[in-house]
């Protein structure tokens, strides 16, 4: 399996709305906006061009446009950023799953990864403890795939025996995947399988908290050790007053039947992380801040990452100094607009923090 230690300089990534999740105002949709190819596309081309060392790729199915077929065109128009690629664990045939990832890393010379994804398939509903089940399986036997092993698999999910396709990846290895999730089903497949545990925003000894709970685990269960990533929100100005501005600004036109509506659209909306989110705004002050410059007013419109790290540029580095303090080696970040957020960002933190692609560093 490829590994990585626990990175000192930090891989930091931008995110391509491609699940119709780009507003100027929260909750109201614009059709500039929606995503569509030129859309999406233009927000990898400025985190490309803004020197971000990745970007992920989200998946949905009544949300946007779909996350493999865009990676794939995607990775001929990009010269230096990674692509994490989310794919949902169930929702295709395997074997096919297998040599579209290998075929697109080919296209992107090797800068593809992997987003796990361990929701319901639309239309099927499973108890969390089966449908990690198959996640495991299906992380195993895709890893086995893409290092060009022949499957021999008999479990409760996957039923495979057979040869590896021809198409492989560039180095002819699994490209590192990125899972999340907060169950005791999720955490112990993580703790298995993945290569990146995400977690998403929360306080800084909170995250401190899961970090030392999933090193634990991966050593003591799976004699395995793990990077952790956080997936968050970024509003950065010049000014503290300017970003908590601009932050009051993006609720402005919300009202809260549409948020819930926006969050409940989510097939992973009942999920134990969903569920933290939603209790860390429940604790937050009335400005929407639970500490210092992490506001969770953008979950309010949301159902998954919900809170952003908010202020001016000295304030924005040094949250994310702190997380990289409590074991993050991985940080994805976002914000509204996400063409003129990633501008923001690239301008005022990206200079102020030395980062390179956790890729780049993977020895197979």
């Amino acid at each position: 399996m490829s590994t990585i230690a626990r990175p000192d300089v930090p891989e930091i990534s931008w995110f391509s709305a491609l699940c119709d999740d780009d507003y100027e105002f929260l909750g109201v949709p614009d059709p500039t906006l929606a995503s569509s190819w030129e859309h999406c596309s233009d927000i990898v081309a400025t985190a490309d061009r803004n020197g971000f060392d990745n970007v992920l790729l989200p998946s949905g199915y009544t949300l946007g446009i779909d996350s493999t077929a865009f990676a794939a065109a995607i990775a001929t128009h990009t010269e230096d950023i990674n692509l994490l690629l989310a794919v949902r664990m169930g929702e295709m045939w395997l074997p096919q799953l297998a040599r579209q990832i290998a075929s697109i890393d080919q296209f992107a010379n090797g800068r593809l990864c992997i987003n796990i994804i361990s929701s319901d398939i639309p239309g099927e509903e499973l108890e969390s403890s089966p449908r990690y089940q198959r996640t495991r399986e299906w992380m195993q036997v895709l890893r086995q795939l893409l290092n060009g092993q022949p499957i021999d698999f008999h479990g409760e999910f996957v039923d495979l025996t057979l040869d590896p396709p021809r198409a492989t990846t560039v180095n002819g290895a699994c490209p590192p995947m990125y899972f999340g999730g907060f169950s005791p089903a999720a955490k112990d497949v993580a703790a298995g399988e993945a290569d990146v545990f995400l977690t998403w925003p929360d306080t800084v000894s909170s995250v401190a908290a899961t970090v030392e709970e999933m090193t634990a685990l991966a050593a003591d269960r799976y004699d395995r050790s793990l990077v952790y990533g956080l997936r968050a929100h970024v509003i950065v100005r010049e000014t503290e007053a300017e970003a908590r501005a601009a932050a009051d600004r993006l609720v402005s036109r919300l009202d809260a039947d549409t948020g819930e509506a926006i969050r409940n659209k989510s097939l992973d909306a009942a999920s134990v992380g969903v569920q933290r989110q939603a209790s860390l705004r429940e604790n937050a002050s009335d400005d929407g801040f639970v500490e210092a410059a992490l506001w969770t007013g953008v979950g309010r419109a949301r159902s998954g990452a919900g809170a952003a790290i908010v202020g001016d540029p000295d304030q924005v580095v040094a949250k994310i100094r702190a997380y990289q303090d409590a074991g993050i080696g991985a940080f994805i970040l976002s914000g509204y607009t996400h063409i003129a957020e990633c501008d923001l960002v690239a301008q005022h933190v990206l200079p102020n923090i030395e980062h390179a692609p956790l890729k780049r560093r993977w020895s197979a």
